[in-house]
């Protein structure tokens, strides 16, 4: 039988890496991505390497692609047995990075894709996911997600103060809690992953971690057995070296 995986945003970056690590444990990888060509460049590229990938059109803020991703998913496949959330964008990137000089049109645009996008594309494919024996739903979040992270005057999360990306962040840790109430007496898991500080085109390629290394924490919840955990911010631990869960 054959396990399947949809990834948004996997042409590039973290996403690519998600599809292609899934792809290596046999799992047929459904690469989302808004433009066809890149999208498209991405499948083929992964079914050099051997893997069984499909593109599939898909921009989280656009209804009319999820729909149609979600009925193609449901004819070719019929059901869906990991949904990846990992399409996203940094935004913010006006002004001084201060509260106080932060638009609310550049907060609602981070929103749209970090947040409302998931929910959008999770909805949309909630139905397959419960066909499938033992669905995971993972949403690639970040420790600049977390509250008690950017409280420690001692972390390296201290000096920062743009609110679209943290704020989204910790808005999807929430989104992510709250499916893992709904789903909690189903075959459903649903947490969420941190890459840890990735060099990607999201930050300018600036991180100290490999787009793979990023790609790990999901992978991870992904395949997660039947007695793992739900409701989980789970992935790399700053300054250790090591993964595990993180503080909401």
């Amino acid at each position: 039988m054959t396990t399947t995986a949809l990834i948004t945003g996997a042409n590039k970056g973290i996403g690519f890496e998600t599809a292609r690590l899934l792809a290596a444990r046999g799992i047929t990888v459904l690469v989302g991505a808004r433009d066809p060509k890149l999208g498209q460049a991405a499948a083929e590229k992964l079914h050099a390497e051997g893997a069984q990938a499909h593109f599939v059109r898909l921009d989280v803020t656009d209804r009319e692609t999820i729909d149609h991703a979600a009925a193609w998913i449901g004819e070719e496949f019929g059901s869906l047995d990991i949904l990846v959330n990992n399409a996203a964008i940094a935004g913010g990137d006006e002004g001084d990075w201060k509260p106080s000089t932060t638009s609310v049109a550049s907060l609602r645009k981070v929103f749209e894709t970090n947040v409302f996008g998931v929910i959008a594309v999770t909805n949309a494919v909630l139905p397959l996911l419960r066909r499938a024996e033992a669905a995971r739903i993972v949403n690639v979040s970040s420790e600049v997600g977390s509250l008690a992270g950017m409280m420690d005057r001692n972390g390296p999360m201290w000096p920062m103060t743009g609110i679209p990306y943290p704020s989204s962040k910790t808005a999807l840790n929430m989104v992510t809690v709250m499916y893992a109430k709904e789903l909690w007496d189903t075959g459903i898991k649903v947490n969420a992953a941190n890459p840890g500080y990735c060099a990607t085109d999201l930050n300018g390629n600036s991180g100290f971690r490999a787009a793979e290394q990023g790609a790990e924490p999901t992978v991870h919840l992904a395949t997660l057995p039947a007695d793992g955990p739900s409701g989980q911010l789970w992935g790399y631990l700053w300054g250790q070296d090591a993964y595990g869960p993180l503080s909401w």
